[in-house]
């Protein structure tokens, strides 16, 4: 449950931090003291939408963290499975938005992201605020509440990868319906490639060997010029010995000299080495010289050769690799091509197996949703009568449609209100207070499958009052017996079932609006019962009031 929010330059907060205790919390004060403003507040926390717009004037950044404990176990698997600890069971989710718009967000003083804040946060807190009442109004999302009361998340996610097969079968099933022209136009472009590279017998570093020889002929006098002084000083010439003849002998000498000192006999086996390894250059150095003179037309067929390369390079890829790698796609790309027809009928099949695997998911779905709207239609109409509309109909009309993302169910809710009237769609019926208490009605029974620990109602009250406010805060006070409930409200018959109830309030110092949030004793709440139903005016008959709301609140 949640337990403490801290808030910083977020609007006209400058600094808050506001302790909540389990089952009921209450948030009453005056109109524009600051309470939308805290759930705009645990909103961001929880990593949704968040502008910069929020942050409070002339602050650099604004800054909310807030605390769980007593997390369940599916919170902690949560955490675990995305790599985060709750230190002896406490989660601390915080997030710093600056004027630059950058999120800086943790997780137990770890960083993360705000998807992250997000995805942790739909474990944690339900926010149900006054335009979710507009969602009754909507028929396509009343097939969501079904699904939510029966639990549905595994075999819609089931279905769902079959549906995504199947339309994505569907669009390569269309693409490949294209122009028999413009498929014989692919066919020859694809085989003329093929064979052009085919053709070219291209080999892997063949462009840089090419291009070393090239070199190599280029400059062949100034090779054989330097290759022939290498001769000279290896082999000698008329004039003098060379290097090879000199090792000769020294190796002779100190071969000879080894036979009456035996520790030169590693000496001359090294100089044998060095005569052995200085032969072997020698004719290296010749192999090369005749190399290099072995061809002369050889520098025109590698220029030949190297623009052939860099041609097929400037179109199929900037190296071997990518040319034959290009021909391998090709070669693929001609096949399909080819077997066009085949693999439309491989297609066809694919796409009639997967229509009927996704109907039969579907249709399982569909009748788990039958079986659940009974249970549904009757359970509202339960928490309906306990809020004081004893006289509604709900009536849950099925119409089978065609396989989209949610199965072959289109669900609508029908509503009558009065005795003797025909159900008809809510948007036609229901006022305010009666959307309002619907939708608390849903909200109770939703909670039985409902797996988040605490529950926000923002301003559920609207068009409510007298006796049906009574009742709406009976309803949230039994909702926290099991769980804890945030509620902001503007009624003094549901504030009086508050288990914490906190004040917000709002001064004015040097030209700045500043809130504050306090918890009430006694008789503080009894002094703000009485401000809601008597005005800034409080007489002695609004302080009765409001502590006969408190002692009715308690029995």
């Amino acid at each position: 449950m949640l337990t403490n929010l801290y808030i910083e330059n977020i609007a006209v907060i400058e600094k808050c931090n506001i302790d909540f205790t389990r089952g009921l919390n209450v948030l009453t004060g005056e109109t524009g003291a600051g309470k939308s403003i805290v759930i705009d507040a645990i909103n961001a926390v929880l990593g949704k939408r968040s502008s910069r717009g929020i942050i409070r004037s002339g602050a650099e950044a604004a800054f909310v963290s807030a605390t769980f404990e007593e997390l369940s176990p599916l919170v902690l698997k949560k955490l675990s499975s995305m790599g985060y600890e709750a230190e002896d069971g406490t989660l601390i989710l915080s997030r710093e938005l600056n004027t630059a718009g950058k999120n800086t967000c943790r997780v137990n003083s770890r960083p993360a992201t705000v998807a992250a804040l997000k995805e942790i946060g739909e474990y944690l807190i339900n926010i149900h605020g006054q335009n979710d009442n507009l969602e009754l109004m909507n028929p396509a999302l009343h097939i969501v509440y079904i699904d939510a009361l029966a639990d549905m998340g595994e075999k819609l996610s089931a279905y769902r990868r079959l549906y995504r097969e199947l339309r994505a079968v569907e669009e390569e099933l269309n693409a490949a319906e294209t122009d028999e022209a413009e498929r014989l136009r692919k066919i020859d472009l694809l085989s003329f490639q093929i064979a052009e590279i085919e053709d070219a017998d291209v080999t892997v570093g063949e462009y840089d060997a090419l291009t070393d020889e090239r070199s190599a002929l280029q400059n062949r006098e100034k090779i054989q010029k330097e290759l022939m002084r290498a001769r000279i000083a290896l082999d000698g010439d008329g004039d003098a010995d060379g290097v090879l003849r000199m090792t000769d002998d020294a190796a002779s000498s100190v071969m000879n000299a080894s036979r009456y000192l035996n520790a030169l006999e590693g000496t001359a086996d090294r100089l044998s080495s060095a005569l052995y390894e200085l032969q072997e250059i020698s004719r290296e150095l010749e192999s090369a010289m005749d190399d290099i003179d072995a061809d002369p037309g050889r520098l025109e067929e590698i220029e030949e050769r190297l623009d052939l390369l860099y041609r097929l390079r400037h179109k199929y890829g900037d190296g071997e690799e990518e040319i034959l790698a290009y021909l391998e796609n090709s070669k693929n790309e001609l096949k399909a091509l080819n077997d066009y027809a085949f693999n439309r009928e491989q297609l066809q099949k694919r796409k009639e197996q997967l229509y009927r695997d996704a109907y039969n998911s579907a249709k399982e779905i569909s009748q788990i949703r039958q079986q659940v709207c009974e249970d549904f239609r009757t359970s509202v109409e339960r928490e309906m009568a306990f809020l004081l509309m004893p006289h509604v109909r709900l009536e849950i009309q099925r119409e089978e449609v065609e396989l989209n993302s949610r199965g072959i169910d289109r669900l609508e809710f029908l509503i009558s209100t009065n005795p003797g009237e025909e159900p008809k769609p809510v948007s036609k019926i229901a006022s305010g207070g009666e959307l309002s208490r619907m939708m608390l009605a849903i909200k109770t029974v939703l909670s039985r499958a409902d797996f988040v620990e605490t529950l926000i109602f923002d301003e559920i009250d609207t068009g409510i009052s007298g006796s049906a406010a009574d009742r709406v805060g009976k309803k949230l006070s039994q909702l926290s017996a099991d769980r804890q409930v945030l509620c902001v409200t503007h009624q003094a018959q549901i504030a009086a079932f508050a288990d914490n109830h906190l004040f917000i309030s709002k001064s004015v110092r040097d030209e700045r609006t500043y809130t504050q949030v306090d918890p009430l004793d006694d008789e503080g709440r009894v002094q703000e019962l009485a401000r809601i139903v008597g005005g800034e005016g409080i007489t002695d008959s609004a302080l009765n009031h409001a502590r006969q709301l408190l002692d009715a609140a308690r029995k």
